[in-house]
């Protein structure tokens, strides 16, 4: 779980370190989706409320900026055209720089209403989820 919530891998990490240890697959799923989608509120709040705050430090503020840049340049196209699909898209794909951090920040950059975009973003998890699951699952039992 603790690699799930990380924005290291998200579940796209928790899930092959978890299958690759003797819990259940199926409570590894659960447990690394769930992990993932709490990240979306969590920091929903930190942006909203505690960004702020840490803006005034010039080394906090170069790198948000940097990250905020970067959120723009990868998303910017993709979700101003789709939305909501955009969006949901964007969190699926199961690649580094995508996912529910990405997500989260460009839902905030680029003010997506929220229950719309905590949607999207458990939907998109999900997706991302089964995909890597399934591919690790089998992956993991070929090899049995």
């Amino acid at each position: 779980m603790l690699w799930s919530i990380s924005p290291f891998g998200e579940a796209k990490v928790g899930i092959p370190i978890g299958l690759n240890s003797d819990a259940n697959p199926y409570v590894i799923f659960v447990a690394a989706f769930v992990a993932n989608v709490l990240v979306f509120p969590v920091m929903i709040f930190f942006l909203d409320h505690v960004n702020r705050y840490l803006l005034r430090w010039r080394f906090y503020k170069k790198g948000a900026l940097f990250v905020a840049r970067k959120a723009k340049r990868g998303a910017k196209d993709k979700i101003q055209k789709y939305g909501f699909w955009g969006l949901m898209f964007f969190v699926m794909i199961p690649i580094p720089g995508t996912g529910v951090y990405a997500g989260t920040i460009a839902t905030y950059l680029f003010n997506i209403e929220r229950k719309k975009a905590f949607a999207a973003n458990v939907i998109g998890i999900f997706f991302s989820s089964v995909i890597v699951w399934v591919t690790f699952y089998f992956g993991f039992s070929f090899f049995d």
